[in-house]
């Protein structure tokens, strides 16, 4: 950062605008304004606000490694962690939603900010924590450094940070690298050590990288091309015979758009992508980045709508649903809908699915159909089928005597009668 921040200035500035709304755009970097004015269209409240934390224990440990981020976590050690713990800052890495996968560093100064959700786990998108430098360079695409009052939440202001994205050789943005800290984060050192960290990190992706002849080719969308998307299980949209994996957020925004052949504007799909206030901003940003990704399978005029078919797993499930083949639609549904998300969007598609599927099970005359819904996460303790598959099995035959138990185990816990 080459422009020197007058902390007392900002800090008046801030005190002004969260109290009538009024910003000076003199008294503070238009980088800061604009996310100051994102932060509180997004609800952020500057004076209580925590980052929350949505990942923790074991969940937080699977999903980390399955990334390829984790690979490259040796060259932030090597570059970042180790001289932290003599300089007095902390380091985190976060994914491309901004939640922090790893955070290490200054042992005491770990301790201070964990009460602000500077945490595993903790999510720090602007439309979650305001303004600060790793979600705020998530929504710009570009290296930022917020200093003290610059950020909205006041509890943060104490702190100056660092954040540089991370992308993928293709252009997709993998996640942001932060370092946070006293003085020295704010200066051009500390940014010019974060950059070449990022740089180095993404040519350790690129060399564990799949060999060129595995890479993904230019896609090129022929007039009869139907693409595929898979949001059961690890989010990817096949097109012209290319598998493409995505982010959470990538996945969200096709699945959605697909759900609306007609086109989304982007108030439409910030209200479908978030509980709060999103930002077009950030709409308009992470469309940006989807389309570097699917080239022409997504429009660039707005509203924003696909310019090809778009089959989906959820449309194959529904599809067996209606054919009457309970069967096979448990056999295409092995979980819900893209499970770690929290869009209202795809919360509405995820439990109509949920509900299709266990509404044809109940209706079923099949006890293995009934039997292997019941086996699933979501049917385990579904006391409506267990009754179901007690009344469909022969009694006395192993499956009876199982279903029975099983509803004995249930009202046991619910503190209900017995059944007969």
């Amino acid at each position: 950062m080459t422009e020197i921040v007058d902390t007392a200035r900002v800090r008046a500035a801030h005190e002004r605008f969260v109290t009538t709304g009024q910003l000076s755009s003199r008294a503070v970097r238009s980088v800061v304004a604009d996310s100051w004015r994102r932060s509180q269209r997004s609800g952020v409240d500057p004076e209580v606000q925590n980052a929350p934390v949505d990942m923790g224990g074991s969940d937080l440990t699977g999903y980390r490694s399955s990334l390829a981020l984790a690979a490259a976590m040796p060259v932030v050690r090597d570059l970042l962690v180790a001289p932290g713990s003599d300089a007095g800052w902390v380091t985190a890495l976060t994914d491309d939603v901004g939640r922090m996968l790893w955070v290490e560093g200054d042992h005491a100064l770990r301790r201070r900010v964990e009460g602000v959700g500077f945490v595993e786990g903790g999510v720090w998108r602007e439309d979650s924590a305001g303004t600060n430098a790793l979600g705020t360079a998530l929504v710009t695409d570009q290296p930022v450094q917020v200093v003290e009052a610059e950020h909205y939440a006041r509890k943060v202001q104490p702190w100056n940070c660092t954040a540089v994205p991370i992308h993928a050789a293709s252009g997709q943005v993998l996640g942001v690298l932060d370092v946070t800290g006293g003085p020295m984060v704010a200066s051009g050192l500390v940014m010019s050590l974060v950059r070449a960290t990022v740089a180095a990190v993404e040519a350790e992706l690129a060399r564990l990288a799949p060999p060129p002849t595995e890479k993904h080719p230019v896609i090129v969308l022929s007039g009869t091309s139907t693409a595929r998307l898979r949001v059961l299980t690890t989010p990817t949209v096949h097109i012209s015979g290319t598998d493409v994996r995505l982010s959470l957020r990538h996945a969200e925004l096709l699945l959605l758009l697909a759900r609306h052949p007609a086109g989304l504007s982007a108030d439409e799909l910030a209200v479908l992508l978030s509980g709060h206030e999103l930002s077009d901003v950030t709409v308009r940003a992470e469309v940006s980045r989807l389309r570097r990704l699917v080239g022409p399978l997504l429009s660039e005029s707005r509203p924003y709508r696909l310019t090809a078919p778009l089959r989906t797993d959820v449309d194959m499930v529904h599809a067996l649903l209606d054919t009457g083949d309970v069967d096979a639609a448990l056999t295409a549904y092995p979980g819900p809908v893209l499970a770690r998300s929290v869009a209202p969007g795809v919360e509405r598609i995820r439990d109509e699915l949920a509900s299709d599927v266990r509404a044809a099970v109940l209706a079923s005359p099949l006890p293995g159909v009934v039997s292997r819904w019941l086996s699933t996460d979501a049917g385990a303790d579904d006391w409506q089928a267990w009754e179901r598959l007690a009344w469909l099995a022969p009694k006395g035959s192993p499956v009876h005597v199982r279903a029975v138990g099983r509803l004995d185990l249930l009202g046991h816990r619910l503190g209900a009668p017995r059944h007969a």
